[in-house]
């Protein structure tokens, strides 16, 4: 069973982007496209970037945008397959750095089973009152402007609201991450507005038992733009 990554709040810029947000390309990072079927586009780059938490890479059908993310991705990767694409059509692509510090996790443990009644006073994502007196920016690499305060709250059998104190000043908006019982790595689940802190997710049964994180982030600028037109039809 997939759950599609969880877009809260259309602000958030790593769910569709103008291209003017674009910056100048990050140094050394080079991307390349390759078409494996006539509707299927390979991806692969090149170059690192040790401060990066993760990278997404994004895609549109004009080349000046708007951008759609298709994925995050940790550092490591170097490879991206966008399968099963509309025939002859142009797609362009690129690839955007996210940089940011992340709480300390929470292990949660849900019962599991179904969602009961999820569509029924379900939780939206909520700036609660409150907050530090200070906040920091993220963008100094330092931790200070993690959230901080994280807590889990299973509110019935496969849902979870978790809430934390936002300490940042120039957060672009918060990753809520998890590392399900026996996985290698974190991977981001839901992609939250700036000043988000209450958030309610729905679980997935490889997601019983599992360790949470926050993460207040900031996007990095763009890796060069690839483009190709598929075949087919």
């Amino acid at each position: 069973m997939k759950r599609a990554l969880v877009l809260c709040c259309a602000a958030v810029g790593a769910a569709l982007t103008a291209c003017s947000a674009a910056a100048q390309p990050v140094a050394g990072t080079t991307l390349a496209a390759t078409m494996t079927s006539p509707v299927d586009i390979r991806l692969d780059w090149t170059g690192t970037d040790p401060a990066a938490a993760g990278r997404i890479v994004e895609f549109a059908t004009a080349p000046d945008g708007p951008w759609t993310t298709l994925q995050f991705m940790p550092v490591r990767q170097d490879s991206y397959t966008h399968p099963d694409l509309m025939p002859q059509t142009s797609f362009y692509y690129r690839l955007r750095p996210y940089y940011g510090p992340a709480s300390d996790a929470v292990d949660v443990t849900v019962p599991g089973g179904s969602a009961g009644n999820d569509d029924k006073d379900w939780p939206a994502p909520a700036t609660l009152p409150g907050g530090p007196a200070v906040t920091h920016s993220v963008r100094d690499g330092t931790p200070a402007g993690a959230p901080s305060g994280l807590k889990a709250k299973v509110l019935q059998s496969n849902g979870i609201q978790f809430t934390w104190t936002d300490n940042a000043s120039d957060e672009e908006g918060y990753l809520v991450e998890d590392k399900p019982a026996g996985a290698a790595d974190y991977k981001v689940v839901a992609v939250l507005d700036k000043d988000i802190n209450s958030f309610a997710l729905i679980t997935l049964p490889d997601e019983d038992k599992a360790s949470y994180r926050v993460r207040a982030f900031y996007y990095g600028p763009s890796s060069n733009v690839v483009t190709r037109k598929t075949g087919g039809q």
